[in-house]
C-alpha cells in the first residue's frame, strides 16, 4: 500500500463560492456517527452560500410534507436529517486584527485529506492588511475509535512579530439546515428542526443540550478548549453564554517562531442511544480527555491500518483512479453507520442532499462492498433493516396489503418519506433489494445464525408481500402497477428488474426455509410469524411461474409490459444543458418515451444472471445503452459491470471512469450537496465485480478476471467464508493467494480450483 494513494491534496486552493461549497464536501470529516462539513472556521463574507452543518446519523426531526390532494395513504411528513450544531467556529485574533482568507494576503495555502491517518488539514501562510505573517495548521478530526468525538487542532506561528494572541471558539445551538427551493434533492423551504432548551458549563467545558420541534430527541453537545505552547502559562479562557450559543474567548501571546496551539474537542451525545444525552456528552469527553491528542491520532492510525488491509484497492498504471477509488472507499466508511440505530444514508454525512433519507442504494451498491470486506458491518446494516420491520409490516397494511411486509423507498426510522409515490413509493423492489442483499451476506458468510434470528423472518415477510401484490394469470404470476429503478417510467406493468427481483426473493424463501429445518432453528420463526410449508410451497409456484417480460422480434427482455410501444426519445435534438432531464421536462413527458435515466433491466441482468442466456442479456445491454441518460450516478457503474461481462473492456473501461472521478471532480455539478455513496460502493463493484468477475453463488466464488488495456494490473483482497483471499491481475497471470483461513473452492471462469496457498494462472488462457 503506498501512502501518496491515500493522500488527496490542493494547493492554492480557490475562494470561488462554488469551489469552496464543494470542498465542504470534498474534505468533510466523517466517522459513521457524526459528519461535519469542511467550513472554514473563521466563515465567509456576506453574500456568500454555504451548507454549514454537523450531523449525527439516525437523528431526525419531523417535518410536514404538504400533498395538493389527500389521497389516502400519502405520506404527509416526513424525517429529516438533523444539523446539531456548530462546533467548528474559531476566530483567530493577531492583536487588533482578525484572520480572514478573505483579507489581507494569502501567501500560500492547501487542503489536504489524509485517508492513511484519518485526519484533513489546511495550512495557510497568512500576511495581514498591516503585514503581520503567520502560518496556520488546522487539523480536523472524527474518531473512529470513539464515534462521539471531533476535533480541531489549530495551530498558529509567528513568522514576523511578537504581541498578543486570541482565539474565539463558538459553541452555536441555533442553526438551520440548508434550503434550495430550485432543486428537488435537498429541502426547498427552511424550518427550524432543534431548538436549544439548556446551556451549561462545568470545569471549562461548555454543553448545549437540544430538542427537536417535533420528533421528541435530545442531543447535547459538548466542547471543550486547551491551548498549549512550549514555555510557561499558555494563557486563559473564559466561557461566556449568550442567546442560545456560547464561546470561549482563549487569550496568550506569541513571539516570533514560536506556535501556540488551541486544541478543540466536540462530543456528541443523542437520547436514541443514550438514556440521558447529557450524561451521556459528559462521559464521552471524559473518555475523550483521558487521552492525549497524539494518541487518539494514534489510534485513529491503527483502526485504519487494519481497515485498509482488507479494503485498499490498487490499479497498476493509473495512480489518479487509484487514489479516486480509494478516496471512494475511505468515503465509504466515513459514512456508514456503526449501529442497528442508523444505516447509510444517500450523501452520507457530507451534506442534506436527500435529507439524510436511507435509500435502495445501500442494498444493491454499498453492501456488496462490506460484505466482501467488513461482514461485521455488513451484519449492522441488515440489522437496521430488522429493527423497522415493524415499520415496513405498517407500511404494507397502509398501501392495502393483508400480509407481510413492504419497506419505505426512502426513511430514517421505518415510515415512509417519499412524497411522490410513482417513483417513490411504488418502487417495490425495494422489498427484493433487501431481501438480494441478505441472501448475498449469507452467501459470502454462511452465518446461518443471523438467518435464524433476524434475516429469515425479513425474507419470509417480503416473500409474502410479492403473493399480496401479484397475481396468477393464465399460468404466470404477474405484478402491476410498480415502478423500477428507471425513474423516468414509473406506474408499469410487470417491470423486468421487480419480477427478477420478487423471483429470487421467492426462490430463497423456500431454501431459507428448509435450510433452518436442517438446521433445527426454524421453531422460532414459526412461532412468531406463523409461517408453514403451505405458504412456502405456493412461494416455490409463483417463483417458478414469475412472468419475465420477453420480446421475440427483439430478443430482449424489455423493461416492463408497455416500454416498446413507445416513442424512442429524440437525443439528437436534446440539448446538453437539459441534462439531467428531470430538471427540464414534466415527468408525464418522460413517461411516455422510452428513455432511461440509470440501468435498470441491465442492472437486473447483473445480479440475476441465471435468469437469462447470455445471448438476450447481451441484446438486452446494446439496446438500453442507446436510450439511458445515466442521469442517475448509480447507472455507469452498472454498464461497466455488463460491458466487463460482455467483453467490451474499453466501455467498461470509459464506464468505470466515469464513476470513479464523480465526486472527486464534481462530474454531476451536485456535490456540494453531499458525495454519491451509492455511486463509490458501484465504482468499487465496478473492479471486483466487473473487471475481476467476481460472482456470489450457491455453489461458491466465481471470477472472470480482464484486464484494460490501460493499465499494467489491477489487485485487491476480500473476506469470503472467514478466509482472507487476495487477487492480483497482471497482463501475464492472475494470481489468487489464501492469505488467512481454510482453504476454498474457487472458480474461474467456471473452471473448479481448490485454493491452499495460492494460485497463478496464464492470462491468456483465463
Amino acid at each position: 500500500m503506498r501512502e501518496e494513494l491515500l493522500v488527496y491534496e490542493i494547493n492554492d486552493f480557490s475562494l470561488n463560492n462554488d469551489e469552496l461549497m464543494l470542498n465542504e464536501t470534498v474534505f468533510h470529516n466523517a466517522n459513521g456517527y457524526i459528519g461535519i462539513r469542511a467550513n472554514l472556521e473563521e466563515g465567509y463574507p456576506n453574500g456568500y452560500d454555504t451548507i454549514r452543518g454537523s450531523y449525527v446519523n439516525g437523528f431526525y426531526n419531523i417535518s410536514e410534507m404538504k400533498q395538493a390532494e389527500r389521497l389516502y395513504g400519502m405520506a404527509e411528513e416526513k424525517q429529516t436529517m438533523v444539523n446539531v450544531a456548530d462546533t467548528q467556529s474559531i476566530l483567530l485574533q493577531l492583536g487588533e486584527e482578525t484572520f480572514s482568507m478573505f483579507q489581507g494576503t494569502i501567501l500560500e495555502s492547501k487542503r489536504l485529506l489524509d485517508m492513511e491517518r484519518g485526519f484533513t488539514s489546511r495550512v495557510v501562510k497568512w500576511r495581514s492588511p498591516k503585514g503581520k505573517e503567520a502560518e496556520i495548521i488546522i487539523k480536523r478530526m472524527t474518531s473512529f475509535y470513539q464515534l462521539s468525538l471531533f476535533t480541531i487542532e489549530y495551530s498558529v506561528k509567528a513568522l514576523n512579530f511578537n504581541g498578543d494572541i486570541r482565539f474565539i471558539s463558538g459553541h452555536i445551538g441555533n442553526v438551520l439546515n440548508y434550503s434550495n427551493p430550485n432543486d428537488p434533492r435537498v429541502a426547498g423551504e427552511s424550518f427550524v428542526h432543534i431548538l436549544p432548551e439548556k446551556m451549561e458549563i462545568e470545569n471549562q467545558t461548555s454543553y448545549i443540550t437540544s430538542r427537536t420541534s417535533k420528533s421528541g430527541l435530545y442531543v447535547c453537545t459538548g466542547v471543550t478548549n486547551l491551548l498549549s505552547k512550549e514555555g510557561a502559562n499558555a494563557g486563559t479562557c473564559t466561557i461566556k453564554k449568550e442567546e442560545n450559543s456560547m464561546e470561549a474567548v482563549i487569550d496568550s501571546s506569541i513571539q516570533i517562531g514560536e506556535t501556540v496551539t488551541l486544541t478543540k474537542y466536540t462530543v456528541f451525545a443523542d437520547t436514541i442511544r443514550y438514556d440521558d444525552c447529557k450524561a451521556g456528552a459528559e462521559g464521552e469527553m471524559k473518555k475523550a480527555l483521558s487521552l492525549s491528542l497524539n494518541e487518539l491520532y494514534d489510534r485513529q492510525k491503527a483502526f485504519l491500518n487494519s481497515y485498509w488491509k482488507n479494503s485498499f484497492v490498487r490499479i497498476d498504471g493509473d495512480d489518479g483512479l487509484s487514489l479516486a477509488v480509494n478516496y471512494n472507499l475511505y468515503q465509504l466508511m466515513q459514512s456508514v453507520g456503526k449501529d442497528e440505530h442508523c444505516n447509510i444514508a444517500a450523501k452520507g454525512l457530507s451534506g442534506e442532499g436527500y435529507e439524510g433519507h436511507y435509500f435502495w442504494d445501500t442494498e444493491m451498491y454499498i453492501l456488496p462492498y462490506f460484505i466482501l470486506t467488513n461482514p461485521d458491518i455488513a451484519r449492522s446494516l441488515l440489522e437496521y433493516r430488522y429493527k423497522i420491520l415493524d415499520s415496513a409490516r405498517e407500511n404494507a397494511k397502509l398501501l392495502g396489503h393483508k400480509k407481510g411486509a413492504l419497506y419505505p423507498w426512502r426513511t430514517i426510522m421505518g415510515k415512509e418519506c417519499s412524497g411522490y409515490f410513482p417513483s417513490g413509493s411504488a418502487q417495490y423492489h425495494i422489498n427484493g433489494d433487501i431481501a438480494y442483499a441478505i441472501t448475498s451476506y449469507y452467501l459470502a458468510t454462511k452465518d446461518i445464525d443471523f438467518i435464524a434470528e433476524k434475516g429469515g423472518e425479513i425474507i419470509f415477510e417480503t416473500a409474502r408481500l410479492w403473493m399480496d401484490t401479484g397475481y396468477f394469470y393464465k399460468g404466470r404470476f404477474r405484478i402491476n402497477e410498480v415502478t423500477g429503478p428507471d425513474e423516468y417510467t414509473c406506474m408499469v406493468n410487470n417491470n423486468y428488474y421487480t419480477n427478477a427481483s420478487a423471483k429470487y426473493n421467492l426462490q430463497w424463501a423456500v431454501q431459507f426455509y428448509y435450510l433452518l429445518i436442517k438446521e433445527k432453528k426454524l421453531a422460532p420463526i414459526v412461532d412468531k410469524i406463523g409461517i408453514r410449508e403451505e405458504e412456502i410451497k405456493e412461494f416455490e409456484k409463483a417463483a417458478d411461474q414469475m412472468y419475465l417480460p420477453y420480446d421475440e422480434e427483439l430478443k430482449i427482455n424489455p423493461q416492463d409490459d408497455s416500454f416498446l410501444e413507445k416513442k424512442v426519445w429524440d437525443f439528437d435534438h436534446t440539448p446538453k444543458e437539459n441534462y439531467p432531464l428531470l430538471l427540464h421536462y414534466h415527468p408525464m413527458y418522460l413517461y411516455r418515451h422510452q428513455v432511461c435515466k440509470q440501468a435498470d433491466t441491465v442492472l437486473a441482468h447483473f445480479i440475476f444472471e441465471d435468469f437469462q442466456p447470455m445471448d438476450t442479456i447481451r441484446n438486452s445491454y446494446e439496446y438500453y445503452e442507446k436510450i439511458t441518460t445515466h442521469d442517475s450516478s448509480l447507472s455507469a457503474c452498472i454498464f461497466s459491470i455488463m460491458a466487463s461481462k460482455l467483453g467490451y473492456v474499453d466501455k467498461a473501461y470509459d464506464y468505470f471512469g466515469d464513476s470513479a472521478m464523480l465526486d472527486l471532480y464534481n462530474t454531476h455539478q451536485n456535490s456540494k450537496d453531499g458525495i454519491h455513496t451509492a455511486n463509490m460502493g458501484g465504482n468499487y463493484m465496478a473492479i471486483v465485480y466487473g473487471f475481476g468477475g467476481l460472482r456470489l453463488k450457491e455453489k461458491g466464488l466465481y471470477f472472470a478476471p480482464k484486464l484494460p488495456k490501460e493499465w499494467k494490473g489491477y489487485e485487491f483482497k476480500i473476506i469470503y467464508e472467514g478466509s482472507h483471499i487476495e487477487v492480483k491481475v497482471t497482463k501475464e497471470n492472475v494470481i489468487f493467494t489464501l492469505l488467512k483461513g481454510e482453504a476454498k473452492n474457487i472458480y474461474v471462469n467456471d473452471k473448479p480450483y481448490e485454493l491452499k496457498d495460492s494460485i497463478v494462472l496464464i492470462m491468456t488462457e483465463v
